[in-house]
């Protein structure tokens, strides 16, 4: 009788107990691999796994005092990092001279040579250095280049081809060096400068000048020319020539000699004070100048 109730009691309790429920699966890995954000939904659940195991792992950790046994064997199998990147192999200029919207200014910093310049420079002022040449190699790859300024350089020599590719130079001052020639010039220049320097007349070709069709402002004063350079272009505005060693002038210097009627308008100012020479001997020389030069006619 014992043994029957015991088992009645039993039929009634087991109904009372419930399955265990099946293992949920994480909603975070279920992926809509149907749209198109899918990669930004796979890299923000691999943050978000990496996080959440970091803090996990992080709360985790205790406090570990390594041996010297253990820093010597860690740091005998490390691996040597590669030497950092020079900031100064991509834009070395930049470091020693100050670069600025296109423009570079090495100004009064001792350099010997012309530095390696970005190739979108348009304007490099170099004055007051030590440079001594100039090469065909400094400007081949600048070819946006519209001003050079080296005044106040101790330049001699400027290899031929130097500013060939340069074809929009607009400006170049060669002022106060130790020239003995002038080199070839670009041939949109519209400002040369040349003054203080050691310059013969046999050192500027008959026809340096005869191509420059936009330059206006041409200074050679204070050097040692002779004469005044041949064939100079129509489109000159000044001419500065004094404190030279200009002895004698002619009719086609500046005008035609062939042609009384030319007028030759656009000059403004030419200056051969300081010459030995006396422009009162040599009136047809500027009849077709609006002003007379600047001078002695003594």
């Amino acid at each position: 009788m014992k043994t029957l109730q015991s088992t009645l009691l039993l039929l009634l309790f087991v109904p009372l107990i419930k399955p265990a429920p099946p293992t949920q699966q994480d909603p975070r890995i279920i992926y809509d691999y149907g749209t198109d954000n899918f990669e930004e939904s796979i890299f923000s659940q691999d943050y978000e796994d990496k996080y959440l195991d970091g803090k996990n792992i992080k709360e985790k950790e205790t406090v570990i005092i390594p041996d010297e046994k253990s820093l010597q064997l860690q740091k005998d199998e490390s691996i040597t990092p590669l030497p950092p990147k020079k900031e100064n192999d991509e834009m070395p200029t930049c470091l020693l001279c100050v670069c600025l919207s296109g423009s570079v200014y090495c100004e009064e910093v001792d350099i010997d040579a012309v530095p390696p310049l970005p190739k979108e420079s348009a304007y490099l002022y170099a004055r007051f250095n030590k440079i001594k040449k100039l090469t065909a190699k400094d400007f081949a790859d600048i070819p946006n280049l519209r001003r050079l300024d080296f005044t106040g350089n101790l330049i001699e020599d400027i290899e031929d081809g130097t500013f060939s590719k340069l074809t929009l130079l607009e400006e170049l001052s060669l002022a106060e060096n130790q020239l003995l020639k002038l080199p070839v010039l670009p041939p949109k220049l519209t400002l040369f400068n040349a003054k203080h320097n050691k310059i013969k007349s046999r050192g500027i070709k008959a026809n340096a000048f005869k191509k420059l069709n936009n330059l206006s402002f041409l200074y050679l004063d204070h050097n040692a020319l002779e004469s005044v350079p041949l064939n100079l272009p129509e489109s000159l505005r000044v001419i500065h020539l004094q404190f030279n060693s200009i002895t004698s002038i002619t009719d086609d210097t500046f005008c035609k000699a062939n042609d009384t009627s030319y007028i030759r308008d656009r000059i403004e100012e030419i200056r051969l004070e300081g010459n030995p020479i006396s422009l009162g001997k040599h009136p047809n020389s500027f009849i077709c100048l609006k002003r007379l030069p600047i001078g002695s006619y003594i």
